[in-house]
């Protein structure tokens, strides 16, 4: 390609009469005060804390990063005859932290279900004065009374003895004062005995079904709280509906059941000689091998005295898992289990995939469910990073949909006949995925979910959406495409999603999981590209696994990945509930000749004038249509708005007879009023 440089001056004299034809004047923002002398344009750079060490300018782990770990011992029976888990615990908290700590904080998240203790009871709302037959038999049922009965808190003092601590809980947290402050680099030790009643509804509980009880145990153990660069302490307290912020640790649990029961849960299995039979042991190996699910437990042999080592007292299983945020186990004696080896190259030792579940989730659980979850090992492995853990286990009960490191609790159960629609296997199959997938965001790439939900709920639905895309290219995905948010965008009930979990009060699922969801899908397909997108995304997948990045890491990194500047984009979709409504709003045509007296460029010349009606700036893509049936795209960037936020004229040389002008005809920006996306030449 030829070279040519013009003199500077003649650039300026062009730009300027260029200035005077269209007649600019001053920058027009949609979004300005009345007195717009400050920056109100939704191009300017979003205000950022200043990179440090610890979280560098590009979005990633600096050189002086550091998180807390914590390790967990722990010993826990479940009472079958009481419905209650009891525990005891010894906890190493090391801290890796520049600061010394004078105490500690721990989560007690079974406190939200205690009457004394649980705010989210408190700050319930009177009942309505008149209510359905439906919600009166919901209302009717009275509070469950549970919470953490804590026993025993003890340190482990300088010369290895252990002492009483001084504790307070306030809600779902828990004080614990330390003999001595704990210096960086140094740990402290610490055991607590505790119990607590397991509820019939919530994240982790029981239920009853044909064969048998089914126990879904999460949130069970008294936990460290963060402690990190951002917050400090975060004791954000557990309402319910913001989730989780968590250390990572080693994990070594032992639990202890009635003999005819199965369980399984984070961490691997360590005395399978001791709970199971010979047999088992050797369908799990041949599993191992097999990329089809094989039974470990078939249905027939559900509650028969062959599938236990032994048919008296209790068993112990014991699992150890490393490099985890949390640990949850699951317990019945109802279970089928089936289970295959998942593998991303040949070779590699296998990820063991495992399915329990009841035979009333049967025949759609055993078709569906370890199927789904070696789709999620697929799909997120290619466009995140490759699962780190040798297991990942889905279990079906009372908790619809619900995730810990390596297991994961849905629901979905066909009729008592056997039979289920295709609308609910594809409510497993997206089940499934979405909360194995969870493994990836927050249990890896550990985001505080206690305060951005998007990060985690919002990140997981949009790799969620290609894990169902790959399942089947005509899957009915209901998040992801921009299209499936434009009645959520049209809501006058949105915050932004720079909205702390528990502050966001209508539409929950629309805003921490569909929006954000859609507009990641926008930003890879429409404004990045897959090919920038994807490498930005793994990047920061990997730089952040087993890590706690926030927000504005995700935001730099993303950038600093694909090589554009973003900042229009965080504000209006993250920052804002402006919508985007692009207005086609005329076209007109001139002829060439009496505009600039030739045709080289073509015989007519068209201008389209848009004008933003929502306050977001979006690209704009236009199609257009020929008297001849023909058709032709227009993609123009989202720098059209620069200049001006309100309007933009797109002009354009053309030998042809334009008819009829569509602006985002696939609907893939969300624009909310498609009425008034369409100019059609008048008919003779």
């Amino acid at each position: 390609m030829r070279y040519f440089r013009f003199p500077t001056r003649l650039v300026i004299a062009g730009v300027a009469l260029l200035g005077s034809v269209r007649g600019v004047a001053a920058q027009q923002w949609i979004n300005a005060e009345e007195d717009p002398r400050t920056n109100q344009s939704i191009f300017r750079p979003i205000e950022m804390p200043d990179p440090t060490g610890v979280r560098n300018a590009g979005g990633m782990p600096g050189t002086d990063y550091w998180q807390q770990k914590v390790d967990y011992s722990i010993d826990a029976e479940l009472d079958t005859l009481e419905q209650a888990i009891r525990g005891s615990e010894r906890i190493t908290y090391h801290n890796n932290s520049p600061d010394r700590l004078g105490y500690l904080w721990i989560q007690l998240d079974q406190n939200v279900r205690s009457i004394e203790h649980s705010r989210s009871y408190q700050v319930a709302r009177a009942l309505p004065p008149q209510m359905s037959p439906q919600a009166r038999r919901f209302f009717a049922r009275p509070q469950f009374d549970g919470g953490h009965n804590i026993h025993r808190v003890q340190l482990v003092d300088s010369d290895g003895d252990l002492v009483d601590a001084e504790y307070m809980i306030r809600g779902t947290e828990m004080r614990v004062n330390l003999l001595e402050p704990v210096e960086p680099g140094a740990s402290v030790e610490l055991e607590i005995d505790w119990d607590f009643r397991i509820p019939q509804f919530g994240r982790g509980a029981k239920e009853l079904v044909s064969d048998g009880w089914l126990y879904e145990v999460a949130q069970w153990f008294p936990r460290l709280s963060v402690y990190d660069d951002i917050n400090g302490w975060q004791t954000d307290q557990f309402l319910g509906q913001g989730e989780f912020y968590l250390e990572f640790g080693d994990y070594d649990v032992r639990i202890t059941v009635p003999y005819s029961h199965i369980v399984d849960g984070t961490g691997i299995l360590q005395n399978p000689q001791d709970v199971l039979t010979r047999e088992q042991r050797s369908r799990l190996d041949r599993a191992m091998e097999s990329t089809e699910p094989v039974f470990i437990i078939e249905p027939d042999e559900v509650q028969t005295r062959d599938t236990r080592p032994t048919n008296q007292g209790t068993l112990t299983w014991r699992f150890v898992a490393e490099n985890v945020r949390d640990f949850a186990w699951v317990s019945s004696e109802t279970y089928v289990w089936d289970a295959a080896g998942f593998r991303y190259e040949p070779g590699d030792d296998p990820i063991a995939l495992h399915s329990l579940y009841p035979r009333d989730a049967m025949p759609l659980w055993d078709s569906v469910s370890t199927k789904a979850i070696a789709q999620t090992l697929e799909t997120y492995g290619r466009m995140s990073l490759k699962y780190p853990y040798a297991k990942a286990v889905n279990v079906h009960g009372p908790v619809f949909g619900m995730e810990y490191p390596m297991i994961a609790f849905c629901g979905a159960r066909p009729q008592p006949d056997g039979s289920y629609s295709t609308q609910l296997a594809h409510a497993l199959i997206s089940v499934t995925i979405h909360e194995v997938g969870h493994n990836w965001f927050p249990m890896i790439v550990a985001s505080d979910e206690r305060k951005w939900t998007w990060m985690d709920e919002g990140i997981n639905t949009f790799l969620q959406y290609y894990a169902e895309q790959d399942w089947d290219s005509d899957y009915p995905s209901s998040r992801g495409p921009a299209n499936q948010i434009v009645n959520y965008m049209r809501s006058e009930n949105q915050v932004p999603l720079m909205t702390q979990s528990d502050l966001i009060q209508a539409q929950f699922g629309n805003n921490g999981y569909a929006k954000p969801a859609a507009g990641l899908v926008m930003l890879r397909e429409q404004v990045l590209g897959p090919e920038a997108f994807d490498q930005a995304f793994r990047e920061y997948s990997e730089s952040w696994a087993f890590k706690h990045p926030q927000p504005f890491d995700f935001f730099r990194s993303i950038e600093e990945g694909a090589g554009e500047y973003l900042a229009w984009f965080w504000r209006g979709w993250f920052y804002t509930t402006y919508t985007n409504d692009q207005n086609l709003a005329s076209v007109t045509v001139q002829d060439a000749q009496e505009l600039m007296g030739d045709y080289e460029r073509g015989r007519n010349y068209y201008r389209i004038q848009i004008d933003n009606e929502g306050g977001l700036v979006m690209p704009v893509q236009i199609e257009l249509t020929y008297d001849d049936g023909r058709t032709r795209r227009i993609n123009l960037p989202v720098d059209i708005w620069r200049r001006n936020e309100l309007t933009f004229t797109h002009g354009f040389f053309d030998d042809g007879n334009v008819v009829k002008v569509v602006i985002d005809p696939d609907e893939v920006f969300a624009d909310v009023d498609t009425e008034n996306n369409t100019w059609e030449a008048a008919t003779s």
